[in-house]
């Protein structure tokens, strides 16, 4: 599913957007196993104009939304994350690997191709009814995000969105997220 442009950009302002940023991932075939191209997004974060539009997309996106709480996922979702909570001006939770946060957390788990992996919210980070945009850099098989929706809800919180930089939709990550909002600025399909 192509990504929409949100209302407030040029529709052709929006695309040139796009196109640009896909332009400047680099793919690099065979890491970290035999088979898989990682998409790295490195190359977009050392330059400054894409940067800057990846944040410009979502923070066109979000920005006549009433959004209480940006969550974003360890670690490269808080790179978007923070410039988006502080663009919007609005309070950033970070969701971490287990472990990694000091106060009270609640936690979930899930099953990656290789193992489970569990993450962590603080316990006091969403109030009820809050209403809250998930943000990481890529959406692959969807196990991450859907345990990070799971634990905002389970803290009470509603998501608007679950927002990415980048989807690979051959890998039916939306398919985890039941009804809930996905939003991409870019895809790799079958590539």
């Amino acid at each position: 599913m192509k990504s929409t442009p949100p209302l407030s950009d040029d529709s052709s302002d929006y695309n040139a957007k796009c196109d640009f940023i896909k332009s400047k991932v680099r793919s690099i075939p065979d890491w970290p196993i035999k088979g898989v191209i990682f998409r790295d997004i490195t190359t977009l974060l050392e330059d400054p104009k894409t940067f800057k539009a990846i944040c410009s997309i979502f923070y066109n996106r979000y920005l006549n939304e009433r959004i209480d709480k940006i969550v974003g996922i360890d670690a490269r979702g808080f790179l978007f994350g923070a410039v988006l909570a502080y663009e919007l001006d609005i309070g950033f939770i970070p969701i971490r690997k287990k472990g990694k946060l000091p106060y009270k957390t609640i936690s979930e788990s899930y099953t990656l191709e290789y193992g489970e992996e569990t993450i962590e919210i603080h316990e006091d980070a969403i109030t009820r009814g809050d209403r809250v945009v998930i943000i990481d850099d890529l959406m692959a098989t969807g196990g991450t995000v859907a345990a990070s929706a799971a634990l905002v809800e389970k803290l009470g919180g509603d998501i608007l969105e679950c927002a990415f930089v980048i989807e690979l939709p051959d890998l039916k990550g939306r398919e985890k997220m039941g009804n809930r909002n996905c939003f991409a600025i870019i895809e790799f399909e079958g590539e």
